[in-house]
């Protein structure tokens, strides 16, 4: 269980690294688009589909780093006038309702991998199914990260 979750942190980590990387990177490649266009009158053909690129990466690692961290969203007045045993069984139903979203994410971007392949994105002329890769990873993490939480081994246990 120490391994699993020392992996896990390693992963979030990398993750974060990653989306912290695309955050920046879509910056200057904004930066460089508006510069080019405005400034030169020669907007670069290919800035707005690396930008795009760059968000789907930005918003699918950072979900995932704020599921294995707890930092998402929660609607939990009325979880906590629940008895804590009560608490605890919607904690674990949570769980494993992001564990199914983050399955068919997974599968839903393989599937989207293996449909677009064929096809190129025309100003990077590199195969769409790379628009998929994020959250096809994100689905997998999402997955390991709930386990995670599922099995115990969580970084933040609840509070009493």
């Amino acid at each position: 269980m120490k391994t699993f979750h020392q992996l896990c942190s390693w992963l979030s980590r990398l993750t974060l690294a990653a989306a912290s990387a695309a955050l920046a990177a879509l910056g200057i490649v904004v930066l460089y688009g508006v510069v080019m266009r405005y400034g030169f009158n020669a907007a670069p053909p290919f800035v707005e589909q690396v930008a795009l690129l760059l968000v789907i990466c930005v918003a699918m690692f950072g979900a995932c780093v704020g599921v294995r961290e707890v930092g998402h969203i929660g609607l939990d007045s009325l979880v906590k006038l629940l008895p804590r045993w009560g608490q605890r069984l919607c904690e674990k139903l949570s769980d494993v309702l992001v564990l199914l979203f983050a399955v068919v994410l997974l599968l839903g971007g393989l599937q989207m991998v293996d449909v677009t392949r064929g096809n190129d994105i025309p100003t990077l002329g590199i195969s769409e199914a790379w628009r998929y890769a994020p959250p096809m990873l994100a689905g997998l993490l999402i997955s390991l990260f709930s386990i995670e939480r599922l099995i115990g081994a969580d970084p933040k246990p609840p509070t009493d």
